[in-house]
């Protein structure tokens, strides 16, 4: 049985009006009528159009998890360096100093870059074996 929220889009999908359109060589989109349907068996360049323009956004609008990269990684602890500068700041509560500070943290990113370099990498893999089982 659907769920509620998969009822929802079926009955989303179902109230938006749908025309179906023949592709020429050059691109071209022209709207087929009925009688044009049933004279010709359809053809392979038929599509069908939705109100965003012919384009099919898959899951959620995005293409998937990107390739793992040192530099993507890299950039990203540079983004959470501060917040465990932070962090570790106000946990040390004023017993620890400035420099000491700075040790965790380096000691915090030296763990967090690794890791996420990792979780990119089993995120990637697992979308490639998803990607590779739907036959896409």
């Amino acid at each position: 049985m659907a769920t509620q929220k998969q009822r929802k889009k079926r009955a989303k999908e179902k109230r938006h009006q749908y025309d179906l359109v023949e592709i020429d060589s050059e691109g071209n989109e022209t709207v087929l009528s009925t009688s044009d349907m049933k004279t010709d068996a359809a053809p392979k360049s038929t599509a069908k159009a939705t109100k965003t323009g012919g384009r099919s956004l898959g899951r959620g609008g995005r293409g998937g998890p990107q390739a793992p990269s040192w530099p993507r990684v890299l950039k990203r602890g540079a983004l959470f360096a501060p917040v465990f500068l932070a962090t570790v700041m106000l946990l040390g509560g004023g017993r620890l100093s400035f420099v000491g500070a700075v040790v965790q943290t380096v000691f915090l990113l030296a763990v967090f870059v690794p890791f996420s370099y990792f979780m990119d990498r089993f995120m990637w893999r697992s979308h490639q074996k998803r990607m590779a089982r739907d036959g896409r």
